[in-house]
């Protein structure tokens, strides 16, 4: 399956706003802080170990990158945004890990065919605008027998939700740009891949979130840390009345969400897709 696209500056111009997006904030706190182990985990279900040769794609500050290297495998982590590789960098060095870092496009990947024993992305490639095209890329740099592990926030988890939110206050999608929680739909990464994998897992599961103590601090921390967040309340800076009822609509997700008995705890879902490559 090859699926290209013409290098327009359109498309350069998006892939500029992506990369600045995320250089926002501090997502690599916001891993570690919030969403800490699931990395680890899409690591855990991808059966990742020595002697592989592992492609971390839109790896991040290394979530899974990371665990994927201390299991002896030989690990790529690329990114589109070179700041988020130097955090990962850091946190390799103080845990010991070796991998090699590379700024790379999740929808034109610099590795050959059939490069990589195992490939991985933990919340990342789900961020590309185009998802077929992303798609292709993840099936070409995999060898034959080869496994594909997709770690994503499902559309109607948490996350999917306040991206719906989000949503109207937000630019209008650049043209051919897909909702990042759909690759959370095994129907839709099923259609994405077509024949060239075969899916053998599908998990459905949640992370416990219980380190806000109330729904507005949810909002603040989002909107100091993670870029798209950041990117959407930047678009309403000269419109408070809007910023407003964004506030007050990311506020009433987290009321609904909160799950503790005795505090505010929330539970985030997400899927774990593990395919091979035919």
């Amino acid at each position: 399956m090859t699926i290209t696209t013409p290098a327009t500056e359109a498309d350069q111009a998006l892939k500029d706003r992506h990369r600045t997006m995320w250089a926002l904030g501090d997502y690599p706190a916001l891993a570690d802080e919030v969403i800490t182990g699931l990395g680890a985990r899409l690591v855990e279900a991808a059966g990742v170990h020595a002697g592989q040769q592992v492609l971390d794609v839109a790896a991040g500050s290394g979530n899974a990158s990371i665990p994927a290297a201390l299991t002896g495998a030989s690990v790529i982590a690329s990114d589109l945004t070179p700041d988020l590789l130097a955090a990962g960098r850091a946190r390799a060095a103080a845990r010991g890990a070796h991998l090699d870092w590379q700024a790379a496009d999740a929808e034109a990947l610099p590795w050959p065919a059939r490069s990589f024993d195992v490939v991985l992305s933990c919340l990342g490639v789900m961020f590309a605008p185009h998802h077929e095209v992303a798609a292709a890329e993840l099936a070409r740099v995999c060898r034959p027998g080869g496994r594909i592990a997709l770690l994503s926030w499902t559309p109607s988890g948490f996350v999917g939700r306040m991206f719906a939110t989000m949503k109207p206050y937000a630019p209008p999608p650049s043209p051919g740009a897909q909702p990042p929680p759909l690759w959370g739909d095994e129907q839709h990464v099923r259609g994405l891949f077509g024949e060239a994998v075969e899916v053998t897992r599908v998990i459905s599961e949640s992370v416990r979130v219980d380190c806000f103590d109330e729904p507005v601090d949810f909002r603040e921390y989002f909107k100091a840390r993670y870029g798209p967040t950041i990117a959407v309340y930047r678009n309403l800076a000269d419109d408070p009345a809007r910023a407003a009822a964004l506030d007050a609509g990311l506020d009433a997700l987290a009321a609904d969400a909160d799950c503790g008995a005795d505090r505010f705890v929330m539970n985030w879902e997400y899927q774990i897709l593990i395919a091979q490559r035919r």
